[in-house]
C-alpha cells in the first residue's frame, strides 16, 4: 500500500508537531507500506535527515496552505503519485476538487463557536469571506473522507453535531506530548511565576486570565509568563498589555526552544490553561510530563483527557480563576506532589508511537473497506 501524507506543515508549531511526530513514528513502526510525503522545499532537508526508512519518498510541493494553488494544483500533484490513500492531517487543507480516497484529521471545530471578527486580524469583510469558505471546505471534506480521525471524544461530538457525518467513519485517536525530559535544563531568572503556553487566539481566553492575574498579583510579587509563537495575536497582546510588561509583571517569550520551554514548565508555580474550547490541549500534557502543576478550565476536553490530575476553574468567572491561582500559590508541598505524581502517571499513558499505530490501522482499514465493496 502506498500512503500519502500532506506534510507541508512539518516545520510549524501546533499541527506541525502532530505531523512530525506521526511521520517519525510511522518511520519507526512500519516497514511494510510505502509512504509519499508531500513537503515544502524548505523542509525537505530537515525531514530527510530524520527519516531514514527507504520506503519513505518525498515530493516537493511549493504550495502553501490556504492558497488557490492548494485547491487547483495540489490535487494534480497528489494524483500523479498514485497513492492508495491520502492523509490530510490539517482539516483546512483538503482540496475541494480532490476526489480520490482520503483520511482527514479534525483537531477541533472552534470556528463554529467563535464566529467573530475578534478571532482574526483581517478586515471584517475578508474574515467573513474566509469563514464562508472554511464552512464549505470543512463540510465537503468531512462528507467525502473515507475516515475521520478525531483527537478526542469531545471533538467527535462536535463533528457529529456540526458536520452530521456517519459516526461509524470517525475514529478517536489521542495525541501525545513530546519527551521534554530529554531536554537540557536552562537557567530561568524569574521567581514565582504562573505560566501560559501556546497561541493567544480569542477562544484561549487569555484576556480574562490577564484580568484575573492583575487583581491577584496586587498583594504579591508573582509574574505571568507567556510562551508562544511570534504572530499578530502575540503582537496585539504585547500592545494591549504594554504597561504590565514594562512593570515586569507580564513576561513574553516568543519562539522559545523546547529546552527553554522545559525549564519554564519545571520552575513555574503552575501552568494556567483558561481555554473556552479545545480539541485535545497539548500544553497541560507537556506540563504534567515535566512535573508541573496544572490549572485549567473545566471544559469537557480537559475533563476527558486529564480527569482528576489537574485543578479546574470556571473560565467565565474571573473570581474563580483568582481563587484557584491563590490555591496553587499557597498549596502545601504534599498536596502538590500528589497532583504531580498522578499527572506524571497519566502523561506516561500517552505516546506518539501509540498514535502512529492506531493511525496506521485506520490507513489499512480504509483500503479494506474499498476492497470489500
Amino acid at each position: 500500500m502506498v500512503i500519502g501524507i500532506d506534510a507541508r506543515l512539518w516545520s510549524q508549531t501546533g499541527i506541525g508537531r502532530y505531523v512530525r511526530n506521526l511521520c517519525l513514528n510511522l518511520d519507526k513502526i512500519d516497514k511494510k507500506n510505502e509512504y509519499m510525503l508531500f513537503v515544502l522545499n524548505s523542509d525537505e532537508h530537515d525531514i530527510r535527515s530524520q527519516i531514514k526508512n527507504k520506503k519513505f519518498k518525498f515530493v516537493n510541493v511549493n504550495i502553501r496552505w490556504h492558497s488557490i494553488s492548494e485547491q487547483l494544483k495540489f490535487p494534480k500533484v497528489i494524483e500523479k503519485e498514485n497513492v492508495d490513500v491520502m492523509h490530510f492531517p490539517y482539516q483546512q487543507s483538503v482540496p475541494i476538487f480532490y476526489n480520490k480516497p482520503f483520511i482527514i484529521t479534525i483537531h477541533d471545530l472552534v470556528r463554529h463557536h467563535f464566529i467573530t471578527g475578534k478571532a482574526s486580524t483581517n478586515p471584517l469583510w475578508l474574515y467573513g469571506f474566509k469563514m464562508l469558505a472554511y464552512k464549505i471546505f470543512i463540510n465537503s471534506a468531512a462528507r467525502r473522507a473515507q475516515k475521520i480521525i478525531a483527537v478526542s471524544n469531545s471533538t467527535k461530538r462536535e463533528i457529529l453535531d456540526h458536520l452530521r457525518v456517519d459516526s461509524g467513519k470517525i475514529e478517536i485517536i489521542y495525541e501525545a506530548a513530546d519527551d521534554f525530559n530529554n531536554q537540557k535544563p536552562q537557567k530561568i531568572d524569574i521567581e514565582s511565576y504562573f505560566l501560559y503556553v501556546g497561541n493567544v487566539y480569542p477562544h484561549k481566553n487569555d484576556d480574562l486570565l490577564i484580568k484575573a492575574f492583575k487583581k491577584f498579583s496586587k498583594n504579591n510579587n508573582t509574574k505571568l509568563v507567556f510562551a508562544g509563537n511570534s504572530d499578530k495575536f502575540y503582537k496585539k497582546l504585547k500592545k494591549d498589555n504594554k504597561n504590565l510588561i514594562d512593570e515586569g509583571k507580564i513576561i513574553v517569550f516568543e519562539n522559545a526552544s523546547d529546552e527553554f520551554l522545559y525549564s519554564l514548565y519545571k520552575n513555574a508555580i503552575c501552568l494556567v490553561r483558561p481555554s473556552l474550547m479545545e480539541g485535545f490541549s497539548l500544553p497541560p500534557l507537556e506540563a504534567l510530563q515535566c512535573r508541573c502543576l496544572v490549572l485549567a478550565s473545566n471544559i469537557s476536553t480537559h475533563k476527558e483527557i486529564f480527569a482528576d490530575t489537574i485543578i479546574y476553574f470556571n473560565p467565565y468567572q474571573i473570581q474563580d480563576i483568582i481563587d484557584k491561582m491563590g490555591y496553587a500559590y499557597k498549596l502545601d508541598k504534599k498536596t502538590k506532589e500528589d497532583y504531580i505524581e498522578k499527572g506524571l502517571i497519566l502523561a506516561q499513558g500517552f505516546s506518539w508511537e501509540s498514535t502512529a499505530r492506531q493511525t496506521l490501522k485506520v490507513y489499512e482499514d480504509s483500503t479494506r473497506l474499498r476492497s470489500d465493496k
